[in-house]
């Protein structure tokens, strides 16, 4: 690379102060500005520092959006998560390497476009999807593949894309995006007429310790999946040791399937701000950051400007509304990487790091981004904060269950005829959903995404809470043509791709699950291969180090238990050694030869 390109490094690196825990910032920097992160401008980002070279490496070989080398100048990242094959992205993907005349992974001659796979964008209610650059495309065919890269080719300009708007806020000139909303039902706490900040101006009356007792007393859980208590969590960040504190808010949904945090930055992002001042308030936090997915980067100006906005009229910064409390929220984007939803992990990535998980204990309430006390909840928990501080928590304890009390938003997809986000109540029976949805015949529906469970008709009765189908959100119905094997083996499959592979159970187990579930799709399985593929299951799950390799194996366990017959039709019966071969006698002709018996084990007389 040509030196001039790289002279941008130093100035970007003292964009950020010279900190090496800002690198996820100074490494899109430097690849928006040079079109990759080089081992040339590795070692100048290096430099710049005071850091080894091999710390940049290490993040840029770890996410999926940074690359060495130029990937062109469109990066067209087509989704291939299980709703976009059912939806036949697999025609898409033909139409976009016949008409770039590449394959994926590669780039063309004149260097203009890339084409890659992507595990999930957050698309599943309109795809088949894909990312041109940072530009979302949703429900693609193969004419409008063919058109997207022609148009790119005559006019060189992502603008002048032919693609309708979508509504709500998608079609704002900060947002300017082909994404639809799809929000089919509106519930009481999340999307409905919500007073502007009366949650933050009612917390900012009370002392912090009575903000965390009237979270308690919702018995909100968190809305990310693990349901962990949101009160009990403030609780012990508060009463950690240490001065400073941090919250951040998991916007990293990268769940197959999910997408219900997407609609309520881009509807509600003012609600979700206002969840994060209070959570500050509460635990005694100074900093607020957003951890937005590199997928959702569209959204990024539009986020930033609430945020401004909301400095101007007194909501973040050294004086909130006059109360003397001081709290800021930045966004921290991320680049590709799945496990980065996992809390420990995620904060690795904020800290400038490959997300690797970390080992707990020490949990991050106690010691977390920078080793201060930090709280980390998802987009919906801080929303419902935010309305459970303006409304009571006795008003919020009215929806649900006693157990699971609130609303919920399941992000629906698959064979149903209106996928999308609804806000229901938690308890809500599994096949009342169903019918909602439009869902006709379903075979199996997947609760909770790749992580979750399968579940079978018989079994459809159950209920949407956190004493029974604990779900983050994520719904995919399958109908009566889709091969159950195949959904198994294209979750396995993400899996494996998303690995972190810091530990051997999770690198090279998830590989192994591969490879058992391909070799019963290939009718070559026998019996014993579905006790073995149990046992690896259980193996992963109880040994891997954190939440991916813990939950990894769930596409199988379950579908093991309730589909046990889809494994069973394709298995071919064992078959025993033949006993007709006698090797004593196979072997006369060689001992003749050598002038001596040989030695084998097996049923050999003593003599002849």
């Amino acid at each position: 690379m040509v030196e001039s390109k790289l002279s941008c490094i130093p100035e970007i690196c003292r964009k950020y102060g010279g900190d090496r825990t800002r690198m996820m910032d100074i490494l899109w920097d430097v690849q928006n500005a040079v079109g990759c992160v080089s081992p040339d401008a590795q070692d100048a980002i290096a430099r710049e520092l005071g850091i080894g070279r091999v710390e940049v490496q290490s993040a840029v070989s770890f996410y999926a959006f940074f690359s060495e080398r130029s990937r062109g100048r469109f990066t067209i990242r087509l989704c291939n998560d299980i709703v976009d094959r059912m939806l036949g992205v697999d025609r898409v993907a033909q139409a976009f390497e016949e008409e770039l005349g590449i394959g994926f992974g590669e780039t063309t001659a004149d260097e203009q476009f890339a084409l890659e796979w992507a595990s999930c964008i957050g698309m599943s209610d309109q795809a088949p999807a894909a990312l041109v650059n940072d530009k979302v495309v949703t429900k693609l065919s193969s004419d409008s593949a063919r058109e997207l890269v022609r148009s790119l080719r005559a006019t060189g300009d992502l603008s002048r894309l032919r693609f309708p708007l979508g509504s709500g806020n998608n079609s704002h000139p900060l947002v300017n995006a082909t994404v639809s909303r799809n929000l089919r039902q509106r519930g009481a706490v999340m999307f409905c007429d919500v007073p502007s900040n009366q949650g933050l101006r009612r917390a900012l009356a009370i002392s912090p310790v009575e903000v965390i007792h009237v979270v308690k007393a919702s018995r909100l859980r968190g809305r990310g999946g693990a349901g962990f208590p949101t009160g009990m969590k403030w609780e012990f960040a508060r009463a950690a040791e240490g001065a400073d504190r941090v919250v951040i808010c998991n916007a990293d949904e990268g769940e197959p399937g999910t997408f219900k945090d997407r609609v309520l930055l881009t509807e509600v992002p003012d609600l979700v701000f206002e969840g994060m001042t209070i959570a500050g308030y509460a635990i005694g936090a100074k900093t607020g950051i957003v951890y937005l997915r590199g997928e959702y980067n569209y959204l990024r100006a539009f986020l930033e400007h609430t945020l401004e906005e909301r400095r101007k009229k007194g909501l973040l910064g050294k004086n909130i509304l006059g109360s003397g409390f001081e709290f800021d929220i930045r966004i921290q984007l991320g680049a590709g990487a799945y496990v980065c939803g996992e809390e420990t992990a995620l904060i690795s990535s904020c800290e400038g790091r490959r997300g690797d998980p970390k080992n707990r204990p020490p949990f991050p309430a106690q010691k977390g981004y920078l080793g201060l006390p930090t709280v980390v909840n998802n987009v919906e928990t801080h929303c419902c904060v935010a309305r459970i501080l303006e409304k009571g928590s006795a008003w919020f304890c009215g929806f649900g269950t006693s157990a699971s009390t609130g609303t919920k938003l399941f992000s629906v997809s698959g064979d149903c005829a209106r996928p999308g986000v609804y806000e229901l109540p938690l308890g809500i029976k599994l096949n009342e959903l169903l019918t909602t949805v439009g869902a006709i015949d379903p075979v199996a529906v997947q609760v909770g995404g790749a992580s979750g469970t399968m579940v079978p008709p018989q079994d459809f009765g159950r209920t949407l809470a956190f004493d029974d189908l604990a779900t983050g959100g994520a719904i995919i119905v399958f109908g009566p043509e889709r091969d159950l094997l195949q959904v198994v083996h294209a979750f396995v499959e993400f899996f494996r791709e998303e690995s972190c592979g810091y530990c051997t159970p999770c690198r090279v187990g998830t590989r192994l699950m591969q490879l058992e579930v391909e070799k019963i799709l290939e009718g070559r399985g026998q019996a014993a291969d579905l006790a073995r593929l149990e046992e690896l299951g259980n193996t992963i799950k109880t040994m891997s180090r954190c939440g991916l390799g813990q939950t990894a194996p769930h596409p199988v366990l379950s579908t093991l238990r309730s589909f046990r017959s889809e494994y069973e039709r394709r298995l071919t019966p064992s078959r025993e050694l033949s006993s007709t071969f006698d090797l004593d006698k196979a072997l006369c002709g060689a001992e003749a030869i050598a002038g001596r018996r040989s030695t084998h084990y097996g049923n050999r007389p003593t003599s002849r």
